[in-house]
């Protein structure tokens, strides 16, 4: 008969890595929802400043959950209301989830390049704290294009459109990351670890969970599946491509790169834009 004796606290030991990883990357998720929303996150006890950028793999993971979590309120207040009144109820949900964190980049995104001739001024500008009339015009239409939006589609087809919209419009912003180098003052970045390169792993990861949230779709709602049709899904990737190119060569071109205001605005633009490809109709 074999000795198996001794094979225990060998496979325990194989086994460390891979537990040590999982812990890793739990830690990281927990600092991605930390970075990105207000929901509480138990406190770490040694924190190291590169977390922040290696947990910018995990952001798409909290779109989904603010996904979700948005999704349970529009189908509770349009159910016991209105669509309109669901659309508004979940976006202020929303908003108060994340503390604008997203919302407030769009503001200053827009200020800066609507009233900056130059990088520095430009720079400048989207630091400033105060809101200006580019700012209020271009978060107050964001928001009202998306509140139309979600008010005109389906119960359901809203419910798939806030789960996949949150989650894919954060796997866009941060592929901003690995396309563009950091284009503000390093010294004066809001999170200085963020400044740094998007690597493959992290890519991968990232896209990993927009499956995650394409499969839950799928499971959860295939009914809602069904009344969408397929170029509506081919309108939803080309919208959300089009319009991170467009803040890809807009951020290029007036700021030499990506900064953290950019890629708030950049996750606000990609949202609208697929909530319009799920909302389109034939015009024939």
């Amino acid at each position: 008969m074999l000795d198996t004796s001794n094979q225990s606290p060998k496979n325990t030991q194989n086994f460390k890595p891979l537990l040590k990883a999982i812990k890793h990357e739990w830690t990281l998720l927990l600092v991605a929802t930390q970075f990105l929303t207000r929901l509480p996150v138990t406190p770490f006890r040694h924190y190291e400043p590169d977390w922040l950028h290696q947990s910018s793999r995990h952001f798409p993971a909290v779109g989904l959950l603010v996904g979700l979590l948005c999704a349970g309120v529009f189908w509770l207040t349009s159910s016991l209301f209105t669509p309109p009144v669901g659309a508004v109820m979940s976006t202020a949900f929303g908003i108060k989830l994340t503390g604008a964190f997203h919302e407030d980049g769009l503001a200053d995104t827009c200020d800066g390049l609507g009233g900056g001739l130059t990088r520095e001024r430009t720079l400048t500008i989207m630091k400033d704290s105060r809101l200006g009339t580019y700012g209020v015009l271009g978060l107050v239409s964001a928001l009202l294009i998306k509140i139309s939006l979600l008010a005109s589609m389906p119960l359901f087809v809203a419910i798939v459109a806030l789960i996949i919209g949150h989650t894919a419009s954060r796997l866009l912003c941060i592929s901003l990351i690995a396309l563009l180098p950091y284009g503000g003052e390093i010294e004066h970045a809001k999170a200085k670890p963020m400044a740094q390169q998007l690597t493959a792993k992290q890519g991968v990861i990232a896209s990993g969970w927009l499956v995650l949230g394409v499969i839950l779709v799928l499971v959860l709602f295939p009914n809602a599946i069904n009344q969408i049709s397929i170029w509506q899904w081919v309108l939803v990737v080309v919208l959300g491509l089009i319009a991170t190119d467009y803040m890809r060569r807009l951020l290029r071109r007036r700021l030499q790169g990506y900064t953290g205001d950019g890629l708030g605005a950049t996750q606000q633009l990609s949202e609208v834009a697929i909530y319009a490809g799920l909302a389109a109709v034939l015009p024939f």
